[in-house]
């Protein structure tokens, strides 16, 4: 039973999680990775990404990312694991975490008590994590915490992350929506990244995404200029709604107080990477 508003717990989330995802725009990582002989890009993506589930192969990179073209996915997995192995990837990628954190907080931060607070609440909010139908994360708790706090705090920011993204893709299952419907949607509120960077990213062609776009506008969920509708808006906020209450027994096991302070620690150290260029512009609307 959750002991405060779901939703407290997805403001958290938001605080804690660019924690996490700075690295998939660091110069270190690409470098760390591409030393190993990965192709820069979507190849270093997948395999960063998916190296905690081992040598995998396309159809379980597909199903644990959601919305990724399968067709796109194939044309990586499983060559990347030709040309290094997922030990040698997961270790890069903590290579490239050091170093870009080193860089982007730089040292004084690093040694602050506030960051070791920090790690100490993100940590203590993964032990309420279930492992249950979460791949990615029960993936990456499978790992050890690393020893220097921003590391173990990156690792924990990592724990928090795909342990709400699996649930949010059990509670995109649950609305009947596909990879690319999912994608479609959400660009659909003129607040997630244009289609054009959307397809780019994920290897979805011009008619895929409009195939998709017809198919929602059936369900009654966009109407023909291709925006929200009602049904649309209320499907979204329940979907929302299901994966807060899917991720709540983090927050639940921290509590009110201490969720309210991760998420005012988080929260500052995240707009410390984003005043220090760590992510990059991205353009919003439907275009």
């Amino acid at each position: 039973m959750t002991a405060f508003p779901a939703s407290t717990g997805r403001h958290c989330h938001h605080a804690v999680s660019p924690l996490h995802s700075a690295v998939y725009f660091a110069p270190e990582r690409q470098d760390a990775l591409a030393a190993l002989g990965l192709e820069r890009g979507a190849m270093s993506y997948y395999a960063g990404r998916a190296a905690p589930l081992g040598a995998v192969g396309a159809g379980t990179v597909t199903a644990a990312f959601y919305n990724f073209n399968h067709e796109h996915v194939k044309r990586y997995i499983p060559a990347a694991w030709t040309v290094t192995t997922p030990e040698a990837v997961r270790a890069a990628v903590l290579r490239g975490v050091d170093r870009m954190l080193r860089r982007q907080l730089g040292p004084e931060v690093l040694a602050s008590k506030e960051l070791a607070e920090t790690t100490g609440l993100a940590l203590r909010a993964t032990e309420a994590c279930r492992r249950e139908a979460r791949p990615l994360y029960a993936a990456h708790a499978g790992l050890p915490v690393p020893e220097e706090p921003h590391l173990a705090l990156w690792h924990a920011a990592t724990l928090l992350r795909e342990h709400r993204g699996d649930g949010h893709l059990a509670a995109l299952a649950v609305a009947g929506l596909s990879g690319i419907e999912a994608l479609v949607l959400h660009n659909a509120t003129g607040t997630a990244p244009t289609s054009a960077l959307f397809m780019r990213t994920r290897g979805w062609s011009a008619r895929q995404w409009e195939t998709a776009r017809d198919r929602l506008r059936e369900r009654g969920l966009l109407d023909e200029a291709g925006d929200l509708t009602e049904s649309g808006a209320t499907l979204r906020a329940e979907t929302e709604a299901l994966t807060d209450r899917l991720d709540a027994a983090p927050y639940d096991h921290l509590g009110p107080a201490a969720t309210a302070r991760l998420t005012e620690l988080a929260g500052g150290f995240s707009a410390t990477l984003r005043a220090a260029g760590a992510f990059p512009a991205v353009h919003f609307g439907k275009g």
